[in-house]
């Protein structure tokens, strides 16, 4: 059964303002800022494109610094359509994928995740298509959702915002429980972000805090 993600991925000036200043002792630079919500992205997208189970990872974006980043990396980008916040923009990726192959698992993966192994991901896809119906993982607080997932035939009725694990296991989306500390450890704080480093953080977001102005380069 074919698994195609969706990924997230806000222009780079409106994305996690509240972890401005985490690249750069504070200073908060536009630049840096924005180098490490990239690296964010282009690290989950690499953990994605790593998983076995998974087919394809796509970005919706419509930032021509990122989706030329991504392009880069090799990565397919729709466009972020319609200009109506995230949970339409991924309405509208759905009917793309499910156009493209009505047979599909779609899913959503936050880009936020610097922390996730390819591993770990292909775990907690494989738990998802064990159910054989909506399912979804919530983040470390229990609050958020990471990872939503439709079998081909149900929609997926992405409830993306605050309190979204509630709000998708409203819907009747099963919750996942698995231990996955990379998949669980979205970034919003600098705080989230000293977390996620202890678990391990991917090459593009290691670069970006290590070496300001280094282009870590595409996926090896």
């Amino acid at each position: 059964m074919p698994v195609d993600l969706l990924v997230p991925v806000k222009p780079l000036a409106r994305a996690k303002t509240r972890l401005r200043g985490a690249a750069d002792g504070g200073a908060g630079a536009p630049e840096a800022h924005a180098r490490l919500v990239l690296a964010l992205a282009r690290d989950t997208l690499a953990a994605a494109a790593g998983a076995a189970v998974v087919r394809r990872a796509v970005a919706i974006c419509s930032d021509a610094e990122v989706c030329t980043a991504l392009a880069g990396d090799g990565v397919h980008v729709i466009p972020d359509e319609p200009a109506a916040g995230l949970n339409p923009a991924l309405r509208y990726g759905e009917a793309v994928l499910r156009t493209a192959d009505p047979t599909t698992t779609v899913g959503v993966l936050q880009a936020d995740l610097p922390a996730l192994s390819p591993e770990e991901l292909d775990c907690a896809v494989r738990c998802g298509l064990a159910i054989g119906g909506r399912a979804f993982c919530t983040d470390r607080t229990g609050t958020g959702t990471t990872l939503l997932l439709a079998p081909a035939g149900q929609p997926l009725e992405p409830r993306f915002g605050v309190g979204s694990a509630a709000a998708h296991r409203a819907t009747g989306a099963r919750e996942l429980s698995g231990f996955w500390p990379g998949l669980r450890c979205d970034v919003d704080t600098a705080a989230d972000l000293a977390i996620a480093r202890g678990l391990g953080l991917g090459r593009f977001t290691r670069a970006a805090l290590g070496r300001p102005g280094f282009d870590a380069g595409p996926p090896g």
